[in-house]
């Protein structure tokens, strides 16, 4: 019974942004182009025994390779939920693609779940493709397998409840292995997207984002999204700016900065 699970505090993180236009963000660009920006978030699932983080964010290198705009650290950033990253022993990682696990080293004690179809797909054949590679850095990609190694990856084979509060979902699509992540909140389940629908119109319309492994696994996902909510409003897109508008900072000197997402969205109009 639900009742009977542990209640997570649940938190975005914004690190960086960039602007972007319309056409950027839908398979056969929009008829109606315009400026739609593209924001980064990283988030915490937060207990008093137990915190996840899911996806750790870039580095102010490969922002400024990428031509992004880095508004700040993303560790730094979980510093201002109470929540240390040398402290952290769980890291879900929802893909590997590079604004996802780019600050894995940050986080020296800590086991990261994967799926493991989304490492077969980082390291296989398919990145010999420049438009599906480009997507990676090659360095984080080699540093989760050295994790291997130490024995700090926790791989997945499918869909599973990670522990009570904490449930992953596989879809694919956006990349071979790409997950969500479902987390039992106070006001119910709460599903974390992640890149199963970048923004709100993604799902709302659905139109698929352009970066795509499999089309058809990007519509089937929109649907795994929606039957895993309680309601459409407990999906928090990966990387829609409105996820700063609709939900309430903690306190208010991290207005822009961090939202709670265990708490109901404000009214959409």
């Amino acid at each position: 019974m639900s009742a009977d699970l542990p209640q997570f505090e649940l938190y975005a993180i914004r690190y960086a942004t960039r602007n972007a236009q319309r056409r950027d963000h839908f398979i056969g660009g929009d008829p109606h182009d315009g400026p739609m920006p593209m924001d980064y978030f990283l988030w915490a699932a937060v207990a008093p025994d137990k915190t996840f983080v899911i996806d750790c964010g870039f580095t102010a290198e490969v922002a400024a390779r990428r031509k992004r705009d880095f508004l700040r650290d993303p560790i730094d950033g979980l510093k201002l939920i109470g929540v240390d990253a040398d402290r952290v022993t769980d890291v879900i990682l929802t893909h590997l693609h590079y604004d996802h696990v780019g600050n894995f080293h940050r986080f020296p004690k800590a086991r990261f779940h994967l799926q493991e179809p989304e490492m077969h797909y980082a390291t296989g054949h398919y990145m010999a493709y420049p438009r599906l590679a480009h997507s990676f850095e090659p360095d984080d990609v080699c540093g989760i397998v050295r994790l291997n190694f130490a024995q700090r990856v926790a791989w997945h084979f499918g869909s599973k409840e990670l522990t009570p509060g904490i449930s992953l979902h596989v879809v694919g699509g956006h990349s071979a292995g790409l997950q969500f992540v479902r987390v039992h909140t106070k006001r119910g389940w709460v599903v974390v997207a992640s890149d199963v629908t970048h923004f709100y119109e993604n799902l709302e319309s659905r139109r698929p984002f352009v970066t795509s492994f499999h089309v058809g696994e990007m519509l089937d996902g929109f649907e795994a999204l929606l039957a895993q909510a309680p309601t459409p409003d407990h999906i928090v897109p990966g990387h829609d700016p409105l996820v700063m508008q609709r939900y309430p900072a903690p306190r208010p000197d991290l207005d822009g900065i961090v939202v709670r997402l265990d708490v109901a969205p404000r009214d959409r109009d």
